[in-house]
C-alpha cells in the first residue's frame, strides 16, 4: 500500500503543485478564506460510464481512483478502469447495493479515500448521502448537503426560485404522497398536469395527465417508479406547458461564491420525458432570451450559495417566455457536449473546486468562457425502438464502434462478451459529435452511428439515425413534442445481422446436428464441384462498365426463346417453337431430375453456380424446368430458403432461356384447393419474378380445375402449356378406359380453351415407343399448328426410345435431364437424345461436348447430396412400372419410406398394393396429389395386411387415411368415369360430397388481412412471403422464424449447410457482391451454462466471435423456463427481461384484449403486460418475484 501511495504521489505532483501554487498566490480577498486542500484519492459512488468518466479525470490530475461494484457488476468494465475496486452491498439486490450509504463509507474509510464523487443518478441527489460523507471526514464532490437538499426538493427549489425572482410554473407547494391530494390539485388547477418525482430526476416517475380518469392510476404508477428509483415515492405536481423547448443552463460555482455559466443545452428531443439527443448550444435561441436565461440561472445559484457543477432547467415557450423547472444539483449525463463547445473539463473542475480552488484561479471567469461550434450527444441504449423501446438484455456478441475526427465516446460495457443485465439503466454508450455548425455535427454523428455494429442486444441506433436525418432536427426547430409528432422516426429498416445469424446456424448444426432431416447415412462429399467457365469480355468498354455499374464482365449470352417471348408474347413464342426445324429440349435438371433422384433437396447455391454456363451454352433450349410443385415446398420446409428469391436469382443469371414451372391447376403449387383469387395472384407474381411457361395440369385431368389454371396463367401473361396427364397404354387394346379417343378429346378441349402449347405429362414413364407414335400422331393430325411438348420418366429404361418416337411422330419438345442426373426415376439422358439425333433432320444443334461438361459439374455436385441419394435404395430402373404405374418421384419416395421403416424387403408388396389401390379407387390418373391418395391407401393396406377384397368387404368399418376420404368426397376433383361405387358410399356414409370444382365455393382470400396478421410477428415481410404463407401456412411460418433466427443460410456451401463445419475448418461465405465472410471454427465448450447452452467459438474475418447454443439433448434433464412460441397468438411471452412484480390473472380467468396480465420491472422501468386477445387463461407460468428472460412464457390464453 505504501508503494502504491508513493506511485500516486509522484504521478500527482506536477498537477497538484500547479494547483497549490495558484492557491498560494491568491490576492487578499474573500477568496483567501477558502482553504485549499489537495485530494489524493477519489471514490466514485456510481457505476458504468460516469464512473469511468470520473476515473479518467482523476488519472489526468494524478489522483488515485477507487471503484465500488455490486455482486451483479463484478464483471463490469468500470471496476477494471479504476486503480482499485471493492464490492459493496454483498447479498443486497443490484440497485440497493449502490444505495447503501454505510457500505460506501466503510469502503472509503478502509481504503484511505479523501473524497467521494456521486456521479449522476443513484445517490447523487441525496442530501443525507452528502452529509454522511462529510460527517465521515471525507469530502463530497458536489454542492453542500443543504443545497443538495434544497434543490433536490422540488418544492424548496421552487420557493428559492420565487425568492430569486426567477419565472416559475404553477405547482404544488410541497411533496404530494397520496392520489387523493393529486386529484384535489388537478380539480383546483385543471389539466394538463405533470407528475414528477420529488426526490429524483432523469424522467423516472414522470407522467403527463390530460384526463381526470387517468389521475389516480398515473399517480400510483409514477409514485411506484420514483420509490424504486430514488427510495421515496413523493411526487411534485405542476401545470404542464404545451409544446415547450427544454433548455438547461450549465453552471459552475466555487466555495468563494463565484458562479459562471457555460452556456446552455437544448434537451427537447425526449421520449417518456427522458432525454435522447442533446445539443449545445441551443439552436435559434434569441441572444436576448439566452442572456436573460443564463442571468436568471447564475442569480439563482448565487442566491442559494451554490458550489460545484449543477444545472438549472427551464421550459421555453414559442413566445420566448421561459419558466424555471428545477435544479439538478449534480453532474448531468449530457455534460459532455458543454465540455466540447467550451473546452472546459467539468469533472476536473468539480474536483478542483472540492479541493478549494476558486474559479478565477482555474482561469474560469465569465469573459473567458466561449462556446465554439455545435455539439450533439446521442444516448445509445439497449432498447428496442421497434418494440416500444423495451429494454434488451443479454450478451453483446459483436461490438464495433464509430470513431474518427469530431467524435467522442463515453462508455462502459462496450465490448464483445459484455453482459447487459436487466438491473440497471439501459445506457450503453454516449456518442458526442462536435463541428463548426449543427448540420456538420449531425453529419459526423450520423456517420459514426452507422459505423457501429452491435449484435446480441437491440439498440436504439436506428431510431437515432432517423432523428438525425429529420429536416426539423437539422434545422434546430424541435420541441418536446418532436418525437410524438413524427411517427416516421419509428419506421426502421431492420438490421440484417447476417454474419452473426449465420454463426448461430453453424453453431446449431455443430451442437445439435443437421437442421434438415437426412434420409440416408451417406455423408455429403467433401468436394467443390468444378464450374466450367464462361467467356469474358475484356474490352476496355466492358471493364469500365463493370467499374461504374458493377455489371459482370462475362460476355452476354446468346439470344434464346426468352427474347422471342419478350418481344412477341406467348403467341409468337408458340409459333417460333412450332416452326423450329430440329427437336427442342427442356432441361429438367433444375427441378424434376433432382426431385426424382435427390428428394428435391438441391439448393439454390449449386443451381446458381452453373447457371452462367447453361445460359451461354444451351441458349436454344425450349425452357428450363426450375420451379413449382415440390421445389416450392421443400425450399421453405427443408432448405430454409425462399423459392421466390431462387427464381429471381436464376433469372438474373439466365436471361435468355425461358423458365417453366408446374402449376397444379386450381391447386397452384400446393396440395389443396385455393380460392380462385389466390391462383390468379400467384401466377401474376410468378411472371413478375421471372417465370415464363406454365405447365398446367390436374391430378385427375379434371377440366374445370385445368381451365382455371390456364386462365390464371394466361391472364398473368405467361405461356399456357396445358398438360394431359398420361396413364394406361393407348397401344394396348385391352386397356379401354384411357384410350386414344380419351386423349384426343381432352386435347381438343384444351386447344379450344386457348392453350399455347399442348403438354403430355407422362409422370410414371408409361409411354412406350409404339404408344408414343400413336398418341402424338393422332394429336398432331388434329392440331397441326399447336406445339406439342412431351414429359416422361425413365423408370423402365425405355425413356430415350419413347422420346425419339415422339419426335419422329411430330412432337416439338421433349424433356431430358443432363446425363449425370438422368435415368432411373428421372428423365431420359440429354446426351443420349443429342447424340441420337446428330446429323438428322431433328438435330438439336446442342454440342455433345457442352453436354458432357455440364454433366461433369452435376456428377460432382450430386455427391454433395449423398444423404438423399436415390441409389441408396434404387439400384436400377424397373419395367414393372408398366404394371404398378407409380410416378417417378413417388417411386423414389415410397422406396425411401419403406427402407427407413425397416420394410425394404416389403417394397415389392407396396408396389403390388399400389396397383390394387389404384384399381380400388377407380383406375385414376396418378400425379400429385392424386398419386398421394393411391400411395396412402397402398401403405395402409400393407401395414394392416389388407387385400383388395378385404377393403371391399370391410370398407364401412375401416378408418381410411384422410387423403382417401377427402378424395372420395371430391376434394381434389371428379375422376374420369366417376367415383368407385359402392366403395365411395361405404366409406363416406353421410359425410358431405363435393359435386363441382372444389375451389369454386371458397371465398376470396383477404391478402391484406393475412399480411397484417403476419407482420405482427414478422415485420418487413414481402408480398411474395405472404403468397408463400397462402400456399403453405405452417411451413411458411416456420421458414420465417428460421430466416429471422439464422439469416441467409442459402449462401453456405452445401456440405456446411447439411452437416456443419468441423473444428479447424475454414469456409468462405459470399453474402453479396463484394462482401465475403471468412469463417473458421475454433472450438466447442465442453461445459454447459445454467441455461443448458454450449459456447461455440469462431474466427470471423480474423476476429474472435462466439455464440451460445442450447444443447437440445443434454438440456432435456435441466429445468428451464419455457419460451413463448413465436407466431402462436395463444401464448404470451415476456416482452423484456425483468422481475415479476405483480400477477393480475389466474388460471380460468376470462380476460379481454388489452387487460393487464402482469407487471414486470427492468432497468428501473415498469412494464404492464397486456392480453393480446380476449379469451380464457388456461395456464399461468410465472410467480411473483420470478426473474424472466425475454420471451419467457407468462401465460396461455385460449379462445
Amino acid at each position: 500500500m505504501q508503494i502504491l501511495k508513493a506511485r500516486f504521489a509522484l504521478r500527482a505532483s506536477a498537477s497538484q503543485f500547479q494547483a497549490w501554487s495558484n492557491a498560494r498566490t491568491r490576492p487578499a480577498s474573500s477568496d483567501s478564506k477558502v482553504e485549499y486542500k489537495p485530494i489524493r484519492s477519489v471514490l466514485v459512488a456510481n457505476r458504468g460510464e460516469i464512473a469511468i468518466r470520473v476515473f479518467r479525470a482523476c488519472t489526468e490530475l494524478g489522483i488515485r481512483s477507487v471503484a465500488i461494484y455490486s455482486e451483479q457488476d463484478k464483471l463490469q468494465m468500470h471496476r477494471q478502469k479504476a486503480d482499485e475496486s471493492y464490492m459493496v452491498g454483498k447479498g443486497l439486490p443490484p440497485v440497493e447495493a449502490y444505495l447503501s450509504i454505510p457500505e460506501i463509507i466503510r469502503v472509503a474509510k478502509e481504503n484511505d479515500v479523501d473524497a467521494v464523487h456521486p456521479g449522476y443518478g443513484l445517490l447523487s441527489e441525496r442530501s443525507d448521502f452528502a452529509q454522511a460523507i462529510i460527517n465521515a471526514g471525507l469530502r463530497f464532490i458536489g454542492p453542500s448537503p443543504f443545497v443538495v437538499q434544497q434543490m433536490g426538493d422540488k418544492v424548496a427549489a421552487r420557493k428559492a426560485a420565487i425568492e430569486a425572482k426567477v419565472p416559475i410554473v404553477p405547482g404544488t407547494d410541497g411533496p404530494v404522497t397520496t392520489k387523493e391530494e393529486a386529484m384535489e390539485f388537478c380539480k383546483q388547477h385543471g389539466l394538463p398536469v405533470i407528475f414528477k418525482a420529488a426526490y429524483g430526476g432523469g424522467g423516472r416517475g414522470m407522467r403527463v395527465v390530460r384526463e381526470m380518469s387517468e389521475v389516480e392510476s398515473s399517480f400510483e404508477r409514477a409514485s411506484s417508479e420514483a420509490l424504486g428509483a430514488f427510495g421515496n415515492g413523493s411526487m411534485f405536481i405542476e401545470r404542464f406547458i404545451e409544446r415547450p423547448r427544454h433548455i438547461e443552463v450549465q453552471l459552475l460555482g466555487d466555495k468563494a461564491g463565484n458562479v459562471v455559466h457555460l452556456y446552455e443545452r437544448d434537451c427537447s428531443v425526449q421520449r417518456r420525458h427522458q432525454k435522447v439527443v442533446e445539443i449545445a448550444p441551443a439552436p435559434h435561441l434569441a441572444p436576448e432570451t439566452r442572456q436573460k436565461m443564463v442571468d436568471c440561472a447564475v442569480h439563482l445559484a448565487k442566491h442559494v450559495g451554490y458550489e460545484n457543477a449543477g444545472t438549472v432547467e427551464f421550459l421555453l415557450d414559442d413566445k420566448g417566455n421561459f419558466f424555471f423547472i428545477e435544479v439538478n444539483a449534480r453532474l448531468q449525463v449530457e455534460h459532455t457536449i458543454t465540455e466540447e463547445v467550451t473546452g472546459i473539463d467539468l469533472v476536473q473542475s468539480q474536483i478542483r473546486v472540492a479541493e478549494g480552488m476558486t474559479l478565477p484561479e482555474m482561469g474560469l471567469t465569465q469573459d473567458k468562457i466561449n462556446a465554439q461550434g455545435y455539439a450533439i450527444q446521442c444516448r445509445v441504449t439497449t432498447e428496442d425502438p421497434a418494440n416500444n423501446f423495451q429494454p434488451s438484455t443479454g450478451r453483446i456478441e459483436v461490438f464495433r464502434s464509430g470513431e474518427g475526427m469530431g467524435i467522442r465516446l463515453d462508455s462502459a460495457s462496450t465490448y464483445a462478451g459484455a453482459v447487459i443485465s436487466p438491473y440497471y439503466d439501459s445506457l450503453l454508450v454516449k456518442v458526442i459529435s462536435h463541428a463548426h455548425d449543427l448540420p456538420s455535427s449531425a453529419a459526423k454523428m450520423n456517420r459514426a452511428l452507422r459505423e457501429f455494429r452491435i449484435r446480441g442486444v437491440k439498440t436504439n441506433i436506428p431510431f437515432l439515425l432517423n432523428v438525425l436525418e429529420n429536416q426539423k432536427f437539422l434545422n434546430g426547430a424541435v420541441d418536446t413534442y418532436f418525437i410524438d409528432e413524427n411517427p416516421q422516426l419509428f419506421m426502421f429498416k431492420a438490421s440484417q445481422n447476417r454474419a452473426q445469424k449465420i454463426l448461430n446456424y453453424l453453431g446449431q448444426v455443430i451442437v445439435n446436428g443437421p437442421a434438415t432431416p437426412l434420409a440416408t447415412k451417406i455423408p455429403p462429399a467433401d468436394v467443390k464441384p468444378y464450374i466450367p467457365p464462361v467467356p469474358l469480355d475484356l474490352s476496355p468498354e466492358a471493364i469500365k462498365r463493370q467499374e461504374l455499374t458493377g455489371e459482370n464482365t462475362a460476355v452476354q449470352p446468346p439470344r434464346g426463346f426468352k427474347q422471342i417471348l419478350n418481344e412477341g408474347g406467348p403467341e409468337a413464342f408458340a409459333k417460333a417453337v412450332r416452326q423450329n426445324k430440329g427437336l427442342l429440349l427442356m432441361d429438367t435438371t433444375y427441378r424434376d431430375a433432382h426431385q426424382s433422384l435427390l428428394a428435391t433437396r438441391v439448393r439454390t447455391h449449386d443451381l446458381l453456380a452453373v447457371s452462367p454456363y447453361v445460359a451461354h451454352n444451351f441458349s436454344n433450349l425450349y425452357s428450363l424446368e426450375n420451379w413449382g410443385g415440390a421445389t416450392f415446398d421443400v425450399a421453405l420446409r427443408f432448405l430454409h430458403e425462399c423459392p421466390w428469391e431462387r427464381l429471381r436469382d436464376m433469372r438474373a443469371m439466365i436471361p435468355n432461356i425461358p423458365f417453366q414451372m408446374l402449376l397444379r391447376g386450381a391447386n397452384a403449387v400446393g396440395y389443396t384447393n385455393y380460392p380462385d383469387n389466390v391462383v390468379f395472384k400467384f401466377c401474376d407474381m410468378a411472371v413478375q419474378a421471372g417465370m415464363d411457361v406454365f405447365r398446367v395440369f390436374d391430378s385427375l385431368n379434371y377440366l374445370p380445375n385445368l381451365i382455371l389454371g390456364m386462365e390464371a396463367a394466361g391472364k398473368a401473361g405467361g405461356v399456357v402449356e396445358a398438360a394431359i396427364s398420361y396413364t394406361g397404354d393407348v397401344s394396348d387394346p385391352n386397356k379401354k378406359k384411357y384410350d386414344l379417343k380419351y386423349y384426343t378429346n381432352l386435347a381438343d378441349e384444351l386447344v379450344k380453351a386457348g392453350t399455347h402449347v399442348l403438354g403430355i405429362k407422362d409422370m410414371a414413364g408409361l409411354l412406350k415407343p409404339q404408344a408414343a407414335k400413336m398418341l402424338i400422331s393422332a394429336i398432331r393430325d388434329k392440331h397441326p399448328d399447336v406445339p406439342i411438348h412431351v414429359h416422361t420418366h425413365d423408370t423402365s429404361g425405355a425413356g430415350v426410345a419413347a422420346m425419339l418416337a415422339c419426335a419422329e411422330a411430330g412432337a416439338d419438345v421433349v424433356d431430358v435431364a443432363v446425363d449425370s442426373m438422368s435415368g432411373l426415376t428421372s428423365q431420359p439422358s440429354m446426351g443420349a437424345l443429342v447424340a441420337s439425333l446428330q446429323g438428322t433432320k431433328l438435330d438439336t444443334n446442342i454440342p455433345l461436348q457442352k453436354v458432357s461438361e455440364y454433366s461433369a459439374y452435376w456428377e460432382q455436385a450430386r455427391t454433395l447430396y449423398g444423404p438423399f441419394e436415390a441409389t441408396a435404395t434404387m439400384k436400377s430402373g424397373n419395367a414393372d412400372v408398366y404394371l404398378n404405374e407409380i410416378p417417378g418421384g413417388q417411386y423414389t419416395n415410397l422406396q425411401f419410406q419403406a427402407f427407413s421403416l425397416g420394410l425394404g424387403s416389403q417394397f415389392e408388396e407396396v408396389k403390388k398394393a399400389y396397383r390394387e389401390a389404384n384399381l380400388l379407387l377407380g383406375d385414376i390418373i396418378k400425379v400429385t396429389p392424386s398419386s398421394k391418395v393411391v400411395g396412402d391407401l397402398a401403405q395402409f393396406m400393407v401395414q394392416n395386411k389388407l387385400t383388395a377384397d378385404d377393403i371391399r368387404e370391410r370398407a364401412e368399418d375401416l378408418s381410411f387415411p384422410k387423403s382417401v376420404v377427402e378424395y372420395l368426397q371430391g376434394a381434389i376433383g371428379i375422376p374420369y368415369g366417376g367415383f368407385p361405387e359402392p366403395l365411395r358410399s361405404q366409406v363416406l356414409k353421410d359425410m358431405p360430397r363435393i359435386e363441382d370444382r372444389p375451389g369454386k365455393q371458397l371465398p376470396p382470400l383477404d391478402f391484406d388481412k393475412l399480411k397484417n396478421d403476419l407482420v405482427e410477428t414478422y415485420p418487413g415481410l414481402s408480398d411474395q412471403d405472404v403468397m408463400s404463407a397462402a400456399m403453405y401456412p405452417q411451413v411458411a411460418n416456420d421458414f420465417f422464424r428460421i430466416r429471422d433466427k439464422y439469416g441467409p443460410v442459402k449462401h453456405l456451401d452445401t456440405k456446411t449447410f447439411l452437416v456443419g463445419p468441423s473444428v479447424g475448418d475454414t469456409i468462405e461465405v459470399k453474402i453479396e457482391r463484394g462482401k465475403t465472410l471468412d469463417i473458421k471454427t475454433l472450438a466447442i465448450s465442453e461445459e454447459m451454462t445454467a441455461a443448458g447452452e454450449r459456447e461455440v467459438f469462431f474466427e470471423l474475418n480474423g476476429q474472435l466471435r462466439s455464440v451460445f447454443i442450447r444443447d437440445e439433448n443434454a438440456s432435456k434433464e435441466m429445468k428451464i423456463h419455457p419460451k413463448a412460441v413465436k407466431g402462436d397468438k395463444n401464448q404470451v411471452g415476456a416482452p423484456m427481461p425483468g422481475t415479476v412484480l405483480t400477477i393480475k390473472v389466474k388460471e380460468g380467468d376470462k380476460v379481454e384484449k388489452g387487460q393487464p396480465i402482469a407487471v414486470l420491472s427492468a432497468m428501473k422501468m415498469e412494464m404492464i403486460v397486456q392480453a393480446p386477445k380476449a379469451g380464457t387463461v388456461s395456464s399461468v407460468s410465472i410467480t411473483n418475484g420470478q426473474k424472466l428472460e425475454g420471451d419467457d412464457l407468462i401465460c396461455t390464453i385460449e379462445d
